[in-house]
């Protein structure tokens, strides 16, 4: 069996009852289950049905994420996440050079990089470059007036880890913002690149080897095997190229609001729910969210 799973942004929760019963007899599905009333429901299904990408742009055409995917095995006991654009709004290295003055320049390499148009580890190369010379403690310049949080990452974390999972941030960006990050969303532990400094501002060098896309494989590899979890008990989620293969090799790989590149390589794409959509394809209701940091709230 199979299940079929459909999202909407909790701000606008426009996920309409005649639109999952219409798909649900459409292609001979269960009764519906709502996970959250006006915000995400989910139905099984023998097979996935060949109009799947179909359905799905008609559905991203009214803001709605549908997720099809086998039934069995869901909930994970780990979570693998990617930080820059993914559990904060921002690229760090984006906003450092914003600070530095050569903004726009890194901005574009950013771009082409997480495209995959280029590669990851000799674009993050050029761009510390352009940062030497900016005094160390912008990063806590940054992370105040420049760094805010997408909706519901404290709550999945803290949803599946009260489950039992273990939570890991793995970001190609930098030590010293994935560390307030992991700590503020209550991630396990964390890795990431680290800026080198000299004598209190960026040398314009990046500590060796890089943290990419094959070291994220690597690590997921090494986590799971730390922990006796298997990789298909894993899910995944990121938006970039450097993602991909962490994508690929967890149970679940979610591309979220991820680059259209690296959306058309996943077969889960979150487009228009925040974090918590990693809890509805997973199974979990709302009233099993276990609350964690939230920008809005603070809970």
């Amino acid at each position: 069996m199979h299940v079929i799973t459909l999202i909407a942004n909790p701000e606008r929760r426009n996920l309409d009852a005649a639109l999952v019963d219409s798909l649900r007899n459409a292609w001979g599905g269960s009764p519906a289950a709502w996970l959250s009333t006006c915000e995400a429901a989910e139905f099984e299904v023998p097979e996935i049905p060949d109009n799947r990408w179909q359905v799905w742009q008609d559905c991203q055409d009214m803001g709605i994420d549908l997720v099809a995917q086998r039934s069995g095995r869901r909930r994970k006991k780990l979570l693998f996440a990617d930080m820059d654009s993914t559990l904060i709004q921002q690229e760090c290295i984006d906003e450092l050079a914003a600070e530095a003055g050569v903004g726009g320049r890194v901005a574009a390499i950013t771009a082409r990089a997480m495209n995959g148009e280029i590669d990851f580890e000799e674009a993050l190369r050029e761009r510390v470059r352009l940062l030497k010379g900016l005094p160390a403690n912008s990063i806590g310049k940054v992370l105040e007036e420049r760094i805010t949080y997408t909706p519901g990452g404290g709550t999945a974390v803290a949803t599946m880890k009260a489950n039992g999972a273990y939570a890991v941030l793995v970001s190609g960006g930098f030590t010293a913002f994935s560390e307030k990050v992991a700590a503020r969303l209550g991630f396990d532990e964390h890795r990431a690149n680290t800026l080198l400094e000299a004598q209190g501002k960026f040398s314009g060098e990046v500590g060796e080897p890089i943290l990419g896309r094959d070291a994220k494989v690597a690590m997921l590899r090494e986590v799971a095997a730390r922990h006796g979890i298997r990789h298909s008990d894993a899910v995944a989620v990121g938006d970039g190229a450097n993602d991909l293969g962490m994508l690929a090799m967890a149970g679940t790989g979610v591309a979220l609001h991820a680059k259209p590149a690296v959306a058309a390589q996943c077969d889960i794409r979150v487009n228009h729910g925040d974090l918590t959509s990693l809890l509805y394809i997973q199974g979990y209701s709302r009233e099993e969210f276990v609350s964690g940091y939230s920008p809005v709230s603070g809970t």
